[in-house]
């Protein structure tokens, strides 16, 4: 009898809620294992912190693509409009991490019209990401038509009819999509790109081509309360189905529905307006600092990695790394195998930091130098770009182009390594090796490999840490 006397009381202090419970947002008090009247609402407001806070940190994905087709919108490019960066990327809008040494296109396209077609152009890398930021499809180089060009047909969602003929279907899970392209041949090739309707395929009508560098633009996603509106924007456009049950029903949970309307009362407006600032540190915590050691590229180094464990799905022996999910997506665009899994002297490979060798923020005000050992393997070329903490967008410098690439005048020291310098202003003589940083901004930098080499896989090769000069 004393020996189950004793389970039970241990099982019974196991399962039995204690008389206070600490919280974020008070002490939840229970009588007999019955919340109080006063703590029930408490509890429910916990509650829905949690969940809008875990609607934040998994929709970032859908949410970046709605900010972004908002900023498109706003400077005319919409419809069968694709803009390009020509001559490349600057910092004179809000756009995620852009890259100022290439070219792009980039366009929305919305299949409630039906199937639409696209020809990529020759020798052109081309993806297709869907409205949730789901990889679809490659087009061009990485894709089926290996660099030759070739004809794209995308089909809507529930579409069932016959699939064409002569081209290279893919079923796409959401009306919009998102169509990015580069070429090796830059803007002449860019523009041979054409999309339009299956259905006026005999007679297509012309794309219309924009050139967007200039044109000022925010297209990066909200960190306050008017990201749950991003998020039922897309919620509402898409078909219920398009989402997992599992991130639907979290949505849901805070309000966010197909199919009705977005009126969160007084209170839930509040909970919202609390949850998305918290969402956001910890996004920020895990885009600069992540837990995850496979985040990090060498033992000791600050050197991260964007696609952490090497998955374009952000999974782990069948997990998804939802942490891994919200840090690249915070910080950068574009989803496909072949970012992910580059190989060796095609595609491109990228590593990115926000501190210096001994773990402290990149500070603006300070000097610093990051050394390039001899032969950095980058079949084509190699390129760092500066980017703002706050926006995740190109610095804001004198300079619109805030960058040092081997594309241009970089001088090389003596043993073939190469010195880069951040800081406020240039040291002297090493002004083509220099990128400006600004007092009172933190800032973080990307490294390209353009066409990455074995000595980069391996890691026989790595960069040198950014140490403080000052």
């Amino acid at each position: 009898m004393a020996e189950r006397n004793e389970i039970l009381e241990r099982a019974r202090t196991q399962i039995s809620a204690p008389a206070v419970v600490p919280s974020p947002l008070g002490d939840l008090e229970f009588f007999g294992g019955v919340p109080m009247p006063e703590s029930v609402e408490t509890t429910y407001d916990l509650l829905d912190l949690t969940r809008a806070i875990e609607v934040y940190l998994n929709t970032i994905p859908g949410a970046s693509l709605v900010a972004m087709r908002n900023g498109f919108r706003s400077i005319g490019l919409d419809g069968n409009v694709l803009g390009y960066t020509d001559p490349r990327a600057n910092s004179g809008s809000y756009f995620l991490t852009p890259n100022t040494e290439t070219t792009y296109g980039t366009l929305f396209f919305d299949l409630r019209v039906g199937p639409m077609v696209i020809e990529a152009p020759p020798q052109s890398l081309c993806v297709v990401d869907d409205f949730w930021f789901r990889y679809v499809a490659d087009l061009g180089i990485a894709g089926p038509d290996r660099g030759a060009g070739g004809r794209y047909c995308f089909l809507p969602p529930g579409y069932d009819g016959p699939e064409p003929d002569g081209y290279y279907v893919y079923r796409c899970p959401t009306y919009t999509n998102w169509l990015v392209v580069r070429t090796l041949g830059g803007v002449p090739d860019l523009v041979k790109t054409k999309v339009y309707p299956l259905a006026q395929a005999d007679d297509p009508p012309a794309t219309t081509y924009l050139n967007i560098a200039d044109k000022t633009q925010n297209t990066v996603h909200a960190n306050d309360f008017s990201f749950y509106e991003e998020i039922n924007t897309l919620i509402q456009e898409e078909p219920a189905d398009s989402l997992d049950p599992e991130r639907a029903g979290q949505c849901a949970a805070i309000g966010i529905v197909h199919g009705q309307p977005f009126e969160p009362d007084e209170r839930m407006r509040r909970i919202l307006t609390q949850a998305a600032p918290l969402a956001a540190a910890m996004a920020r915590a895990l885009t600069y600092r992540p837990r995850d050691p496979e985040a990090y590229l060498y033992p000791g180094s600050t050197w991260l990695a964007a696609f952490v464990g090497g998955s374009y799905e952000f999974l782990r022996d069948h997990a998804r790394l939802l942490d891994a999910r919200a840090q690249f997506h915070y910080v950068a665009t574009v989803i496909t195998p072949a970012m992910a899994h580059a190989q060796v002297g095609a595609g491109s490979a990228y590593a990115y930091t926000a501190m210096d060798s001994t773990g402290a923020w990149l500070d603006g005000a300070r000097s610093y130098r990051l050394t390039l050992p001899p032969n950095v393997p980058a079949k084509n070329f190699w390129a760092v770009d500066l980017y703002d903490t706050q926006t995740r967008s190109l610095l804001e410098t004198d300079d619109p182009h805030p960058a040092v690439s081997s594309l241009g005048e970089v001088q090389a020291n003596a043993d073939g390594s190469v010195d880069l310098w951040f800081g406020p202003t240039a040291p002297e003589g090493q002004e083509s090796n220099w990128v400006q940083t600004l007092p009172g901004a933190a800032w973080f930098t990307i490294l390209r490999l353009y066409g990455p080499l074995e000595s980069w896989f391996d890691k026989t090769w790595r960069p040198g840490e950014i140490e403080p000069v000052d």
